[in-house]
């Protein structure tokens, strides 16, 4: 028995949500498994209404006893920016101590990517992204604010530790993929100091797995071939900012937000899964928003909880979807389908 932490959160997060256990359902139905949901309504119309703490340190513990913890999304229009993105998503990252983000990057068959003559045997990697150190610690602070002379500070910080178990994670990953490549990509040339670091650890800990094809590639390389060649990736491991950056690009390469999930994971305790296309708060309660990134993290959180039957399910299921023609464009209100639609589509086909 799975408990499993829901936080629907704020716009279309309920209903791309409610779409994602409505295919999880039918998943545990046709394998044999069982879990419970226990639900949460912390965003931003609990924090308008009662003010506070976003995200209470008594809901933390709570999902401390969690098997894995399912989000919608986060963001409301009348909330400024960055009170929620810190009070629940940051303070959940840190606190929990989700240390890595994995972001998968794969084309299914009929989806458009703006990338021409790439199809689906060219684009699919996996991002492994640091998740709780360098620039997003939060460390730094202001000198003459507000005046000519105001210097803003902003620090990376990389420790061995954080460093060293985000590469071995990523190792680790390689190992259970059929190229076992694993690429670097940092900005050692000019981050002399943090990206040295990155790259004496890859190595050092690359001798444990002679089985895996080791590259490099800076940034600004990995954006440009990310383009050009995405079939040279196979898992890329890299920083927070960096991570930041990059998997927005390769989402727009898979096809658009619409389709793209991602996982907040410490590999010995609670994990959490989302889709990244954000509470989109115009098309709330407009039955438009495309659900197949939430249906995607609900199978990579089930792969995670070891269900691999199910989350291949998932996976075909999403696949023969969107191969089917019946949904014409990835885009909210463009779809030619309702987000409950594509939620029953998917939900035949497992």
């Amino acid at each position: 028995m799975y408990k499993i932490a829901v936080l629907p959160g704020d716009g279309i997060g309920p209903e791309v949500i409610n779409e994602g256990l409505k295919v999880i359902h039918k998943t545990a139905e046709k394998v044999g498994f069982d879990y419970e949901t226990i639900f949460y309504d912390f965003g931003g119309e609990r924090y308008l209404e009662k003010g506070g703490d976003p995200l209470p340190d008594s809901a933390l513990t709570e999902f401390k006893e969690m098997d894995a913890i399912y989000l919608g999304a986060v963001g409301h229009p009348d909330v400024k920016p960055g009170v929620l993105e810190h009070g629940i998503l940051l303070k959940m990252r840190f606190s929990l101590d989700l240390y890595i983000n994995l972001r998968p990057v794969k084309l299914y068959p009929g989806v458009w990517t703006p990338i021409k003559d790439k199809g689906p045997e060219d684009i699919d990697f996996i991002v492994v992204r640091e998740n709780t150190e360098d620039l997003y610690v939060g460390m730094g602070g202001f000198f003459k604010k507000g005046t000519p002379d105001e210097v803003a500070i902003q620090q990376s910080v990389n420790t061995r530790k954080g460093v060293e178990r985000c590469i071995r994670f990523a190792y680790e990953l390689a190992m259970k993929r059929k190229r076992k490549k694993l690429t670097l990509c940092d900005k050692a040339n000019v981050l002399t100091y943090a990206h040295d670091l990155w790259r004496r650890v890859f190595n050092e800990v690359g001798n444990e797995y002679p089985d895996v094809e080791k590259d490099f590639a800076f940034v600004d390389a990995t954006t440009m071939w990310m383009v050009k060649n995405p079939e040279w990736f196979d898992v890329i491991v890299t920083c927070n900012m960096f991570g930041d950056i990059i998997t927005d690009l390769g989402a727009m390469i898979q096809g658009g937000m619409g389709v793209a999930a991602s996982g907040n994971i410490n590999p010995n305790s609670v994990s959490m899964f989302e889709p990244i296309h954000g509470s989109a708060p115009k098309y709330k309660g407009t039955n438009t928003a495309n659900p197949i990134a939430a249906i995607c993290a609900g199978g990579m959180m089930l792969d995670h909880l070891g269900e691999k039957k199910a989350a291949e399910l998932i996976d075909n299921a999403v696949s023969k979807a969107l191969a089917s023609g019946k949904i014409k464009d990835l885009s909210a209100g463009k779809m030619g389908m309702t987000t409950s639609e594509v939620g029953d589509l998917i939900a035949s086909l497992i």
